[in-house]
């Protein structure tokens, strides 16, 4: 059998507070930290409001020159490597750096620093043509998304396998995934891997509001996220970040670690159907769980928990619930279901790595975060959502799935340590 690979270390920046701690006790508060965006003037958009996170560099230790060259998702990336190492209490200048890898994702990497530069070279788009001499000399910095994985990986000392995945609001389950892996088949016993995104930039808002992808309920922000109530009428974009230390089970019990949860099974796969449309059956995604579960060697009917996709689109939740149904057979209707962007928002590929969070510290405390503002379900949206308040439940399995632009569908299991 493959070698088992636990979570160990967490490290999250999301909205509504820094660090892991204050992400939990907003999530089991029920809180939602959306609100009118602030970043730049927003109102010439159809959506106005987002998730943002309250981000001091230098309370990060994060030094001039650092910010300098780091693009604001870097930025994220790094600190929640530093929390998640520190947690874990590995001591990395003590393990051979080959056998450490990072794997990193994101669905539009440096789009803060780029659209800031061309800002800059085009003097706010008053100039047809850019002019070079403007140029920032960290621009390759943040064209080339590979170098936010290289940043994590001088944070850490890894000079094992360095990877970045992009595929789209899948990365962050994704990257997590391809980690996972390396460990199994023995290529590194150590990996840190996440995901970070920080999309709330003019341009990302103006592509979302183009395809009508984002809530318009702009005179209520804390509650403009609605996933699967009635009354939903799309996403609220987000920024955020989450990164893991995992290591090899045996290896994390010897040194005295405490694993939040062992990852246990994990699938992705593509509907080869529409950039942005779903099926209404969601056999892809209900595809992506079952091999998830039969990699875990679990039953569908052991599932205590599921972390939905839960954006708040008339056809992403439709699409998920037909899926939960058509994996999890009757079981689907007595599981408790929850969405935590309707606290956080949809922070596109990072997201999925927070909600891998979510889901890990749910089994530590057993607790199963709610679905906030989630007042008048939508009758297609007949499962039980949590709605409103957290609910104190044992939790020793949790699946965690994830849906994306381009048809990805990702499903992973996790499982309270020792359960196998």
């Amino acid at each position: 059998m493959s070698r088992r690979v636990v979570i160990t270390g967490i490290g999250v920046r999301a909205p509504g507070g820094r660090g892991t701690k204050e992400f939990w006790d907003l999530l089991t508060a029920g809180r939602t930290a959306t609100r009118p965006i602030s970043s730049f003037d927003a109102s010439p958009f159809r959506s106005r409001v987002a998730g943002e996170v309250d981000f001091d560099p230098a309370l990060e230790g994060i030094t001039p020159r650092e910010l300098r060259r780091m693009d604001r998702a870097t930025q994220f990336a790094v600190a929640c490597a530093r929390e998640a190492v520190a947690d874990s209490g590995v001591a990395f200048a003590g393990v051979d750096p080959h056998r450490v890898g990072v794997v990193l994702g994101s669905a539009v990497a440096a789009a803060t620093s780029l659209e800031n530069e061309y800002l800059v070279m085009s003097d706010s788009g008053r100039e047809w043509l850019a002019d070079p001499a403007y140029l920032s000399p960290h621009m390759f910095d943040y064209l080339s998304p590979g170098v936010m994985a290289a940043e994590v990986a001088w944070t850490v000392g890894a000079e094992g396998p360095v990877t970045m995945v992009s595929d789209g609001c899948t990365s962050g389950l994704d990257a997590v995934g391809y980690a996972v892996r390396l460990i199994r088949e023995g290529t590194v016993d150590t990996a840190v891997a996440g995901a970070t995104d920080t999309p709330i930039t003019p341009i990302v808002v103006a592509c979302f509001d183009a395809i009508k992808a984002t809530s318009t309920y702009n005179d209520d922000p804390g509650h403009a996220s609605r996933p699967f109530d009635a009354s939903r009428n799309g996403f609220v974009l987000a920024e955020g970040a989450a990164v893991f230390v995992l290591e090899e089970l045996g290896a994390a019990l010897a040194r005295g670690a405490t694993p939040y949860a062992e990852v246990t099974g994990f699938a992705t796969r593509c509907n080869a159907y529409h950039m942005t449309g779903l099926k209404t059956d969601g056999r892809e995604l209900a595809e992506a769980i079952r091999v998830a579960l039969d990699e875990s060697e679990v039953d569908p009917s052991a599932v205590d928990y599921v972390n939905a996709h839960g954006s708040g689109t008339k056809q992403n939740d439709r699409h998920e619930t037909a899926a939960f149904k058509r994996a999890l057979g009757e079981h689907a209707r007595r599981v408790p279901v929850s969405s935590i962007k309707s606290m956080v928002g949809h922070s596109l590929g990072a997201i999925g790595s927070i909600e891998i969070a979510a889901s890990a510290l749910a089994i530590r405390h057993d607790v199963v975060p709610p679905t906030a503002n989630l007042h008048r379900p939508d009758p297609e949206c007949d499962l039980d959502y949590v709605p409103l308040t957290a609910r104190e439940l044992t939790v020793d399995t949790v699946l965690s799935v994830g849906s994306g632009f381009g048809g990805f569908q990702s499903a992973m299991v996790l499982r309270a340590p020792g359960r196998r």
